[in-house]
């Protein structure tokens, strides 16, 4: 059942209804009841790996709670200091081998059902150039629908306990709906449980206004879609499957759309599951911040991909930083380097490493995908390297670092950046995309735009004209909300008969202009696959 279709629409609606129509006790349920329904209708039998995450992780936190227990209740017992340190050190110890077992195992399905074919392919081409007689032989494993996010989600909850920020709730069910709720099943946003866990168990009255938002919300999730994205995608589609027989402009052309594609999808996607949620009054968190308005590279990835960033610095970043070893690195570096800039990026740059491999690894099982995220954590690297002379230029040559001009700047000067990464992303190998970075550079099918024959691939005619329209109109509201205008707020204060004109508009302009039906090949969602 994907989100981009009538099933989707419908079930949302029946789920809407029984969410207010049953008991408040009941609500929850209904929620429950539904994301399981939605999981099963999905992936079939594959529920049992959803099943097993739940039940490993709620067991976990039980037993992360005993043993907590126990220690405090011994210490009250006891009035000798070094002994209550004793009894601390032995219950955090055993806390410690707990969770790891938890996070091994639970990592652990994601890394055979996603990654041992990748895995297996590099040994067998290590043990071939060794001339080792050994061949790990290929699996055909199913990938269980959103693994690589309920996994994190669930993940976060285990390890939040281990920390202590909060109880380890010993209801069961209400676990099962933190780590399944249906809007995110699929693409995220990867819930926290300080958030999420608490608005879907708290039954919510029912309001127009979070009908209304939501409705809005899903609307515009449904035209990023189905009419920006899917129909940049035909072009997008045609030149990286034969990207030999093009050069210059239209490879050019091609990573640009395919960078505004997977921005109107993936964040188009996280409208709709904003939407669901926001119609039963549950705000989920936000994935999206228009990051093409950024002035960094980290700024970017600030604003992109949110969740997913956020759970990579309090589950990697901050836990390497704050190692032993890190620590040892540090007060080295210091001792070499005195305490300078360089003595600070040292660890900083040790730690930012993982959380850079992880991004990549996180995206799927391929050298493509490691690549692309330490892509991004070299260009960190030498921008942070280069930061203090940097500075000093800028100094030098009185340049107002301030002034719109340089932000602009900035700005360009990122997105390029990010085109380089999405090529990379898009590809299907390395060296595909190798070779079309080369092939930019000849320059050759400039006269493609103005013949015509560029608007041609992958299209008919007024497709691309629906296209601009449509990437136009995101970019002017993306504008206004990074200006500060609350655009959903504004269109509730307008007059009766203005609001419904735009809500028809949109809704007939999915309709007519949305990528379906005979004649196109409706897409599933991009991120979906992760």
């Amino acid at each position: 059942m994907s989100i981009n279709s009538l099933y989707f629409v419908a079930f949302v609606a029946i789920v809407c209804i029984l969410y207010y129509i049953f008991p408040k006790k009941a609500k929850w349920v209904v929620l429950l009841i539904a994301s399981y329904i939605y999981y099963f209708l999905a992936s079939n039998k594959l529920i049992v790996f959803l099943l097993f995450t739940t039940v490993s992780i709620y067991l976990t936190a039980l037993l992360l709670g005993r043993i907590d227990n126990k220690a405090k209740d011994k210490c009250k017992e006891i009035e000798e200091k070094e002994l209550k340190k004793k009894i601390k050190h032995r219950a955090k110890t055993k806390k410690k081998w707990v969770v790891f077992l938890a996070v091994l195992i639970n990592f652990g399905f994601l890394a055979c059902l996603k990654y041992f074919n990748f895995i297996a392919g590099n040994l067998n081409g290590l043990f071939a150039l060794c001339h080792f007689q050994i061949e790990i032989p290929f699996q055909k494993f199913i990938l269980p629908l959103g693994i690589s996010y309920y996994t994190l989600q669930a993940v976060s909850y285990v390890i939040d306990v281990y920390r202590g920020k909060y109880e380890p709730d010993k209801n069961i069910g209400r676990v099962a709906l933190f780590v399944s709720f249906f809007p995110q099943i699929v693409e995220g946003p990867i819930g926290r449980y300080e958030h999420l866990a608490h608005q879907l168990y708290v039954p919510h009255k029912f309001q127009y206004k979070n009908l209304k938002f939501g409705i809005q919300l899903m609307l515009w999730g449904y035209f990023k879609k189905m009419v920006i994205a899917d129909r940049a995608g035909l072009f997008v589609n045609e030149v990286f499957a034969h990207y030999a027989n093009y050069t210059g402009i239209t490879i050019i052309f091609a990573i640009i759309l395919y960078t505004v594609q997977i921005y109107a999808e993936f964040s188009g996607c996280m409208d709709i599951v904003r939407g669901t949620a926001q119609m039963m009054g549950i705000e989920m968190a936000e994935n999206f911040k228009r990051p093409f308005f950024s002035t960094s590279v980290q700024e970017f990835w600030r604003r992109w991909h949110i969740t997913l960033g956020a759970w990579l610095k309090d589950y990697i970043f901050y836990p390497i930083s704050f190692s032993k070893f890190t620590m040892h690195l540090t007060n080295g570096a210091k001792k070499i380097f005195k305490n300078t800039y360089l003595s600070k990026l040292i660890p900083a740059a040790f730690a930012l490493f993982f959380v850079w491999l992880g991004n990549g690894i996180w995206h799927g099982a391929s050298w493509k995908y490691i690549f692309y995220g330490l892509y991004y954590y070299i260009i960190m690297m030498i921008g942070m390297l280069l930061e203090p002379l940097s500075n000093k230029i800028l100094n030098l040559l009185r340049v107002n670092t301030k002034a719109f001009s340089y932000r602009l700047w900035q700005m360009f000067r990122t997105t390029i950046i990010v085109f380089i990464g999405m090529m990379i992303f898009r590809s299907h190998r390395l060296l595909d995309a190798w070779k079309m970075f080369c092939s930019i550079f000849t320059w050759q099918g400039i006269g493609s735009l103005f013949d015509g024959s560029l608007f041609n691939i992958g299209y008919i005619p007024h497709d691309f004209i629906v296209l601009i329209v449509g990437i136009i109109l995101m970019f002017v509201v993306g504008l206004l909300q990074e200006k500060g205008y609350h655009i959903r707020e504004t269109i509730a204060k307008q007059n009766l008969p203005f609001r419904w004109l735009l809500y028809y508009a949109i809704l007939f302009a999915i309709i007519i202009f949305g990528v379906y039906g005979p004649g196109y090949a409706a897409s599933d969602f991009i991120y979906g696959q992760f």
